[in-house]
């Protein structure tokens, strides 16, 4: 059913979508979100402290979505529905566009298909749903990473759930599925950059329409960049252009506008560099000047001033020539790192600009010189996707909650795949 409407979240693979799609199941969540203890999203929700029988709630009041759609009947749904079904739909007419809003925030958003199916003002209501989350503080992180050229998968770790992705689209020669690729979650979009024959190109993967489409092409074409977002705005830099120019350009995406802004260049051009964003700056960290010489220096971007400062020393011993970038990641404002060549995880003193030992990553993250292993941050959580076992065909999602102590590693999931990550990103909305 939700696969013939426009306004769609990625379908979850379990049992119960046949169940997610009726009124029933919609009243159960607004019922739950309205009684239940406390729910927690990703960068935390205010916690609800209740007695049973009775309790006074303090719920967000976002800005009402446009009247006209939320004062049409809520049982004018475009299927036909159960004589139960239109029974239960009476306990969402009674309930305010406010408060309908409110509810909706509460849910995960691994509920958004089932609310999209309701009716049309319903799956209206979708796309202003993501922005009042923003201007709530709400958000929960997904990671998508890619095992195979064109198809993607994505896996909801608070739910412990494997969320459907759609193939990219046929690209139009071998080039693409074969060339280097970057990836990058904006907001609500998966952004994904190759290449075409001699020319650049972007897909996009919306998950309000969960499909792929054409995405806009930055304004000095490049892969092999820095990256990282922050709302919905991100920061690339660096890179090499198809004729093999080493860049020390840097641009910054709008996801609103779908935009691309020329920065002030960097101090050093480099390539295979690794990009966060840490305390509302940018900092780029590590990568190659040239095909011999690896740097060690970072830079940060001050967003407000407009400038950039040399870090020397900020990327020393997390990679090597022949290795893949620094994996890094930040929770927390903390930076950390997975040193590949000795399998430990680092941690960033900014005080010193030094590195710190803490402990093992998970014992089958096996790499190929930092290749074919993903080391993210998703939420409070860090996140390393491998191959599990040493004949492969089965891949590994490790989660740890940083608390100040050595790492203590948990196997959140595991699926049948392509034992290399080739690309993975974070998408927290």
């Amino acid at each position: 059913m939700l696969e013939d409407r426009h306004y769609l979240i990625s379908r979850v693979f379990e049992g119960s979508s046949d169940q997610e799609s009726n009124w029933h199941y919609l009243a159960y969540h607004f019922h739950e979100s309205l009684n239940t203890k406390k729910r927690v999203l990703d960068e935390g929700l205010a916690e609800e402290e209740e007695e049973r029988g009775k309790r006074k709630k303090s719920l967000h009041q976002p800005v009402s979505p446009d009247p006209g759609d939320m004062n049409q009947s809520l049982d004018d749904s475009d299927d036909h529905t159960s004589n139960e079904a239109h029974g239960n739909s009476n306990i969402l007419n009674r309930l305010t566009g406010d408060l309908i809003m409110t509810c909706f925030l509460h849910l995960s958003r691994s509920d958004y298909g089932a609310v999209a199916s309701v009716n049309h003002a319903f799956r209206l209501m979708i796309r202003d749903l993501y922005k009042h989350r923003r201007q709530q503080g709400i958000s929960e992180h997904w990671v998508y990473f890619s095992c195979t050229a064109l198809q993607w998968q994505a896996f909801d770790p608070y739910r412990k759930r494997w969320i459907k992705v759609p193939p990219m689209p046929a690209s139009l020669t071998e080039t693409f599925t074969f060339s280097d690729k970057e990836s990058l979650a904006v907001d609500t979009d998966l952004l994904v950059f190759g290449r075409e024959m001699t020319s650049s190109v972007v897909f996009r993967y919306s998950i309000l329409s969960n499909s792929w489409s054409p995405g806009v092409v930055m304004n000095s074409p490049r892969c092999l960049f820095g990256s990282a977002s922050l709302g919905g705005k991100a920061i690339i830099a660096g890179g090499i252009t198809n004729n093999g120019e080493i860049l020390n350009s840097a641009e910054l995406y709008d996801s609103e506008t779908r935009n691309w802004e020329a920065l002030p260049p960097m101090n050093r051009a480099r390539k295979m560099c690794s990009g966060v964003f840490m305390d509302g700056k940018f900092y780029v960290i590590g990568g190659m000047a040239n095909e011999r010489e690896v740097l060690t220096c970072g830079e940060e971007y001050d967003m407000k001033r407009g400038s950039w400062k040399l870090i020397p020393n900020m990327s020393a011993g997390l990679s090597g020539e022949n290795g893949a970038p620094p994996l890094v990641a930040v929770v927390n404002n903390v930076l950390y790192a997975a040193r590949y060549a000795d399998n430990v995880v680092m941690k960033y003193n900014k005080e010193n600009n030094k590195w710190e030992w803490l402990g093992k990553l998970p014992e089958r993250s096996d790499s190929m010189n930092g290749w074919g292993i993903a080391f993210r941050a998703c939420g409070e959580r860090l996140i390393v996707i491998g191959r599990r076992g040493p004949r492969g065909g089965m891949i590994e999602l490790n989660s740890w909650v940083p608390n100040g102590g050595q790492p203590e590693w948990k196997t959140i999931a595991i699926m049948q795949s392509g034992d290399f990550v080739f690309n993975c990103a974070v998408m927290g909305c």
